[in-house]
């Protein structure tokens, strides 16, 4: 019986690269490697995120963080920074440095770098805080718009999607293994399109055929709002969550970042998905600082988005990346004031979330709860349908169970529920 190896994984970025890090935790332990969390592993893996500066900057340091508590360790890193600049990775000192390309192709070549096989385990994926709660399932990839702001698909590539049919079979997989909530995920899974199948016929088979408790979609654009999607929300295991890509709020700022919508499209996608889905939490990301972006059209942005009363604003700064349009725009914005645009913004996020969920002050709701916020206390941290994030104390164990709640107040971002029964 071998060695077991320890490998432990940590995913910054998007949803996307959550999934795809489920996936090679999965291989992994398959392959008889013990997956746990923190200090101690023989092997780190970090799947990397290269949108802004800032996510590039936090690869780095948590190389060589692991290479500084670590030193026998090897270290992995993979994602979209790997894919881009490789380089600059194995210069912080990771040992194998493999992109988007090779991703899903980690285990061979681990195995082509002689790191002995453990024993089998079983598949079972046993920590990183991993409970058989929610899981990404990656239905697409790739992005083909070219937004003048991003990298994706420098280093996602062009636009494919997974079958139909292995969707759905991983959907009963999943199910199966004990999750309660599937998260549909990709770079952009308002293309998907697979043999004439779109994303409301895969929605529609997952329903129809699998005894998945909740189906969230990750992000969705603008113009990929419709009555026949929006009518699929009938079925009240879609979570009631939509978080619609922005930018901005200004129809000028939209024509220089290559966006494919305008203000009045955003604001019918809007009114279309609250007459079709009550209780719908609204959630999206706003930029600041874009190249040339005036006081003026950032205060148009600011209107719209109070306009809008989203129930969450996720805010960004504009990042400069390379082989961008719009990194060698003029009119660069400077970090003294995409700061103060981005204090304000986030002013108005955290007024939003507790507006929003102000709302539900009193109402009965139902949670799928995750863990204890800190072991042995007691309190307990879940989401509503809407993906309100909801607390509340229990003397018995509440991970991975749905649980009526009635909020009473607002805690944090989020509220404070007493429980009114198991569902």
């Amino acid at each position: 019986m071998g060695t077991k190896l320890k490998v432990a994984f940590h995913t910054l970025g998007c949803k996307l690269n959550q999934a795809e890090s489920e996936l090679l935790a999965r291989q992994f332990a398959d392959a008889g490697y013990q997956i746990v969390s923190g200090d101690g592993a023989d092997i780190y893996v970090l799947n990397t995120c290269t949108v802004t500066h800032i996510a590039d900057r936090k690869s780095r340091h948590l190389v060589r963080l692991w290479r500084k508590r670590n030193p026998q360790a090897l270290i992995i890193a993979t994602g979209c920074y790997a894919q881009r600049a490789p380089e600059e990775l194995a210069q912080a000192g990771a040992g194998l440095v493999v992109g988007n390309e090779r991703k899903t192709c980690l285990l061979d070549e681990l195995k082509n770098m002689l790191v002995p096989a453990a024993h089998c385990l079983s598949g079972q994926l046993v920590a990183d805080g991993v409970t058989r709660v929610r899981s990404f399932l990656k239905i697409q990839d790739g992005c083909n718009d070219y937004c003048a702001y991003c990298i994706v698909p420098h280093v996602r590539g062009r636009e494919r999607s997974l079958p139909m049919a292995e969707v759905v079979s991983e959907v009963k997989a999943r199910v199966a293994a004990g999750y309660k909530e599937l998260v549909l995920t990709g770079t952009k899974i308002g293309d998907y399109e697979h043999n004439g199948a779109n994303l409301k016929r895969l929605v529609e088979q997952a329903l129809e055929v699998t005894r998945v408790q909740r189906l969230h979609l990750s992000s969705l654009q603008p113009q990929d709002v419709s009555a026949e999607l929006l009518s699929l929300w009938q079925d009240a295991r879609l979570c009631r969550h939509f978080h619609l890509a922005l930018q901005s709020g200004s129809d000028a700022m939209l024509r220089r970042m290559k966006r494919h919508y305008t203000v009045e499209d955003y604001k019918k996608a809007v009114s279309l998905i609250r007459k079709f889905v009550p209780d719908v939490a609204i959630t999206t990301d706003t930029m600041v600082g874009f190249p040339g972006e005036s006081a003026e059209e950032f205060d148009e942005s600011y209107r719209f988005c109070e306009e809008i009363d989203f129930a969450n604003i996720h805010v960004f700064s504009y990042s400069s990346r390379p082989d961008t349009l719009a990194a060698g725009m003029s009119g660069q914005i400077d970090d003294r004031l995409k700061k103060e645009r981005s204090l304000r913004m986030l002013e108005l996020a955290q007024l939003s979330v507790r507006r929003f969920c102000r709302r539900f002050l009193g109402q009965k709701m139902t949670v799928l709860w995750e863990n204890e916020v800190k072991p042995g206390s007691g309190v307990y941290s879940g989401l509503s349908h809407n993906y309100i994030r909801v607390f509340t104390h229990s003397n018995e164990p509440l991970t991975n169970k749905f649980c009526s709640v009635r909020p009473v107040r607002l805690h944090g971002q989020g509220l404070w529920g007493e429980i009114t029964g198991e569902d």
